[in-house]
């Protein structure tokens, strides 16, 4: 089975690069949650960038683990830690919009801007 997402490092940033057009797969969803918290609170990573260029669907799953990241990383002392969304398609951006979440979370329009955060 293909792997949804791929990491990589870049300096203080962990990119995680999302590789399905879909994510709403009960058991995918389920490892990114499980894999994205253990990034956080036991690996602590603490600057991630979520590239969501290839995504065209998510569940309200994920919508709940990127509001989980953001608590969790928000807590952090100031400047120690965040949460970027980047490559966010239209059909994404209509629906954190819908949901207010376009005020909450940083969304640049690609990887290059994100890293340089």
């Amino acid at each position: 089975m293909e792997e949804v997402y791929a990491t990589r490092q870049f300096e203080k940033h962990t990119l995680v690069s999302f590789r399905t057009p879909s994510l709403i797969n009960p058991t995918d969803v389920e490892r990114v949650r499980t894999n994205l918290l253990r990034m956080v609170e036991e690996e602590k990573r603490t600057h991630l960038v979520l590239d969501f260029h290839k995504v065209q669907f998510l569940s309200s799953q994920v919508i709940g683990i990127i509001l989980t990241l953001h608590r969790k990383l928000a807590a952090l002392p100031a400047g120690s830690g965040g949460l970027i969304l980047c490559g966010v398609g239209p059909k994404l951006m209509e629906l954190l919009k819908l949901s207010r979440l376009d005020k909450l979370l940083t969304i640049t329009p690609g990887r290059k801007e994100a890293l340089a955060m």
